[in-house]
């Protein structure tokens, strides 16, 4: 049983693993994904994880329809097809910026503006540190156009006690935004004094 269709960008900004954890948990769960790839993501995936760029590609495919950032043929180079949720993670601030400022000239960017123009759900999770006044105006700019920014930002009040307890909460917090539910990590419970 498939679910609905979804959207994903991996952009070259450091933790490109949280965007393959998305992947991979919403493949798991049965959602249809389309994957678009670009090649600064390759080359962070090369260098902080030690995979080559095919053999990155390849662990995507296991999990949805992957392509390149230039690839038009992909179903999400046209607002006709594009799903109804999008989601970048990590987002290079380049990205970040380009979407800001209605730049479609990757298949990343032309994505995310017909999900925003369609009135769809754009999350967004910029990884950079620290941030500017440009970047802050770009992310503002997303938010003020409908997107959903989730920053890579590690909490704590779960107790990680590994990178992938890390990884895990990043990506449930991106699917929380996505409207997604999920049991990546474990949620905030106060405590009776």
């Amino acid at each position: 049983m498939n679910k609905e269709k979804i959207g994903l960008a991996i952009t070259g900004a450091s933790g490109v693993r949280v965007g393959v954890r998305v992947a991979e948990y919403l493949s798991g769960l049965g959602y249809s994904l389309e994957i678009v790839v670009t090649r600064g993501a390759m080359k962070v995936a090369e260098y902080e994880d030690e995979i080559e760029p095919g053999l990155f590609k390849e662990k995507l495919s296991q999990t949805g329809n992957v392509y390149d950032e230039d690839d038009y043929t992909s179903p999400l180079a046209s607002s006709s097809s594009v799903p109804s949720t999008f989601i970048v993670a990590p987002a290079s601030m380049k990205t970040v910026a380009k979407i800001a400022l209605g730049i479609s000239d990757n298949l990343v960017t032309r994505a995310a503006l017909a999900v925003l123009r369609l009135g769809g759900t754009l999350v967004v999770a910029p990884r950079e540190t620290p941030l500017g006044v440009a970047e802050l105006r770009n992310i503002l700019a997303l938010a003020e156009m409908g997107a959903r920014v989730v920053p890579l930002c590690v909490g704590f009040y779960h107790k990680p006690r590994s990178l992938d307890d890390v990884v895990d909460f990043l990506a449930g917090k991106i699917l929380d935004a996505a409207g997604i539910e999920n049991s990546l990590y474990r949620r905030w419970a106060s405590r009776s004094p």
